[in-house]
């Protein structure tokens, strides 16, 4: 079963994140080995290949989240990229974090769109 949950995982890991996914968890394998499986049987193999919503609006829900918690820029810099690999625009990214203003604040809306700016900038797009 775990291995099923692994493969399931690791086949939507690469479909969300690609390369950013794949070094997110090689990051992890001298340090952490079982905290990427765990990011791969759970989040991946579990969570994201649940019917209901799809990949878009997973996204969505993840950059909100992740930006109303703050302190998670380097989570937000895989998911803002992720977002973008399963057609999300920058429109659709910023209009996220900016949901989020009344219910989180200034301060953790702000560094989420610093995060989109410097990606967009990486990637030679901004929003319209």
């Amino acid at each position: 079963m775990n291995e099923q949950r692994y493969e399931r995982g690791w086949k939507k890991l690469m479909e969300v994140d690609g390369k950013g996914g794949e070094r997110v968890i090689s990051s992890l394998q001298d340090i952490a080995p079982d905290l990427g499986r765990y990011v791969v049987e759970f989040a991946f193999g579990d969570i994201y290949s649940r019917p209901g919503l799809d990949l878009k609006q997973r996204q969505l829900v993840t950059i909100a989240s992740l930006t109303t918690q703050g302190g998670c820029e380097p989570q937000l810099n895989v998911h803002i990229n992720a977002a973008l690999n399963v057609g999300l625009t920058p429109n659709d990214i910023v209009e996220a974090i900016m949901q989020c203003v009344p219910y989180t604040g200034f301060p953790r809306v702000l560094n989420a769109v610093l995060v989109a700016k410097r990606i967009f900038e990486e990637r030679s797009i901004m929003p319209e």
